[in-house]
């Protein structure tokens, strides 16, 4: 114990002295983050200032490191010991953090970040820290084949260490997250037996601690991607060495659960620009800590309460190292159920659009399927009327979905040797909320004008067994309403072919008659 606290102040102090050295040289060297600058307006910081805050950091991790060594206790027989397999871990580290420099000076692409980070994940990959093996809470355990195991631990490498680097928008908060993270890690490895493991925990936290003290609202020099990603690809990395001799799934669960906020910021950022239509990689203004000003929160303030949000992860991480199903249930029920009333306080645009689409979506299914009900079952019943009377109640009732405002069915009284020529007679008619029945309506929209001044009009020509028209039925609907839930092949089809044969088969006598009693009211 008392080993893990020197290297803990060891790291500490280097920090503390570094990181004035390495601002004062990021002003020399003009590695200077400008507020609302090129990348969208997303730094919020008020005045320039130096990054590549994550040089103090990597200088204090790896000299405190080569200290380790020269102690003749047991933490440096063990350190000495492991110092090959910790090797396979800290180049592809060094790696990251070199490209992190080159990309503070220059800006580079996500592509090229992306490749760099494959790298580096199949370097710790080829070094034995992988994911191999999958067990089930329920029961069974797979052992994956080799490029199944690359994959997902080159995906865990990879998204773990973009996820930190999203969080870093506001002072102190990327540094002050992976703190509680590399906790969790330096716990778990303690508990699994992986001594060399929780010494470089306890370095990395140390060192981290020492910079927070400048990087603290009001922030003097920021992490930069020379920090931000190192310290995302160590919470990686680390996580997968601190789990070889785990569970499986607590060793996967654990790291994922107490990085809940990295993990929780990637997957909503990937969420919002999907449903936004934006590119996956774009930069935005709408990470969890944006919300959070939006909403009044200052800078301090927002950084304090996402500390307690990712101490309450790593506590919750934490006790899952008794893998008990019924407490892991619990743990990813409340988790859940406090991410969506998270998110649903932070107010997302595109979140509460989306909401809105599923519930119009699953009110639309529903009247879509009581409508077309209403438009097959009206076709079932034209093939079994005989009086035109039975015709139109089964024409009223179909139209009663509300989905048109106006209908009229016109009948060419030749076809039916009614009356002499072409002439075409309104023999029904029927407006929403008043069924006129018998009334010959205006059957042209100009005529509703004052009712509305915009509508559509579906007309559909009704035909007998050789094709001649016998008539035409109209329907009328208001423009700007709510979509159109009826399927028309439904009206075009079926009902077309039904209605026309329910014309012909209601008798010349009953159509006559019936016009003959519309005239004359006329």
């Amino acid at each position: 114990m008392r080993s893990y606290v020197t290297l803990f102040m060891l790291s500490f102090i280097a920090a503390l002295a570094l990181t004035p050295v390495v601002r004062r040289k990021a002003t020399e060297w003009g590695a200077i983050a400008v507020p609302d600058g090129a990348d969208g307006g997303r730094h919020i910081h008020a005045k320039p200032t130096p990054r590549l805050g994550g040089i103090a950091i990597y200088l204090a991790f790896m000299g405190s490191l080569a200290c380790v060594p020269l102690m003749t206790n047991m933490v440096g027989d063990i350190f000495r010991a492991n110092l090959p397999r910790l090797l396979m871990l800290l180049a592809p580290a060094t790696l990251i953090f070199l490209f992190g420099i080159y990309d503070d000076f220059r800006n580079v692409g996500a592509p090229e970040k992306v490749i760099v980070q494959t790298i580096a994940a199949a370097m710790i990959f080829a070094g034995g820290f992988r994911i191999e093996n999958i067990s089930s809470p329920v029961g069974g355990h797979w052992h994956l084949p080799l490029w199944l195991s690359f994959v997902l631990t080159a995906v865990w490498v990879i998204g773990i260490t973009n996820a930190f680097n999203l969080i870093d928008g506001i002072d102190g908060l990327a540094a002050g997250a992976s703190v509680f993270a590399l906790l969790s890690i330096l716990v778990f490895s303690v508990a699994q037996g992986n001594p060399e493991i929780s010494q470089l925990a306890i370095v990395l936290v140390g060192a981290v601690l020492g910079f927070l003290r400048f990087n603290f609202n009001p922030a003097t020099i920021f992490l930069g991607d020379s920090g931000s990603l190192f310290l995302g690809f160590m919470a990686a990395a680390l996580s997968l060495a601190g789990s070889q001799k785990g569970s499986t799934i607590v060793a996967i669960a654990i790291p994922l659960v107490s990085f809940g906020l990295p993990v929780t910021e990637a997957g909503l950022s990937l969420a919002r620009r999907f449903v936004s239509g934006q590119s996956l990689l774009a930069g935005d203004r709408g990470h969890i800590h944006h919300k959070l000003l939006q909403h009044g929160f200052t800078q301090r303030q927002a950084a304090i309460l996402l500390y307690a949000v990712s101490a309450l992860f790593s506590l919750f991480g934490l006790m899952l190292l008794n893998p008990q199903r019924s407490l892991a249930a619990l743990i990813f029920f409340v988790l859940g159920v406090g991410i969506v009333f998270g998110v649903q306080r932070l107010r997302y645009a595109e979140f509460a659009e989306l909401g809105n689409q599923i519930k119009l979506g699953v009110t639309q299914r529903r009247r879509s399927l009581a409508v077309n009900v209403r438009v097959r079952r009206a076709s079932e019943d034209l093939s079994k009327v005989q009086t035109s009377s039975e015709l139109f109640a089964v024409l009223e009732e179909m139209l009663e979905t509300n989905e048109f405002d106006y209908a009229v069915l016109d009948l060419d009284v030749s076809q039916f040797s009614i009356g002499q020529g072409t002439a075409t007679h309104t023999i029904w008619s029927w407006r929403r909320d008043s069924a006129l029945l018998g009334e010959d309506l205006p059957r042209e929209p100009d005529h509703l004008a004052d009712e509305t001044s915009a509508r559509w009009m579906l007309s559909l020509p009704l035909t007998d067994d050789a094709g001649n028209g016998i008539g035409l039925i109209t329907f009328h609907r208001k423009l700007m309403v709510k979509t159109l839930t009826i399927d028309l092949k439904h009206l075009c089809g079926e009902f077309q072919r039904e209605l026309s044969a329910a014309l012909i088969r209601v008798s010349s006598e009953q159509a006559q008659e019936y016009i003959g009693i519309n005239s004359a009211s006329s």
